[in-house]
């Protein structure tokens, strides 16, 4: 399974699960926090996504919480 960590691009932040899944599914932007991943660093939506990872891992709320969205 490949995965993916994300954080809220643009200084967006979420207070819930349900926010960032409505964000992520409105192919927002996320910015890749993975090291093993030569896109670290980069902007990345869900289409983008599809096709080459199974889930994300995305940090929200201060990044101090993480929700798994499957792809």
């Amino acid at each position: 399974m490949r995965t993916l960590t994300l954080i809220p691009a643009y200084g967006r932040d979420y207070g819930s699960q349900k926010a960032v899944a409505a964000d992520f599914a409105a192919d927002k932007d996320f910015i890749v926090q993975d090291v093993s991943c030569r896109w670290d660093g980069k902007m990345v939506n869900r289409m983008e996504m599809r096709g080459h990872y199974n889930q994300a891992h995305i940090r929200y709320s201060r990044l101090t919480k993480l929700t798994v969205i499957k792809i």
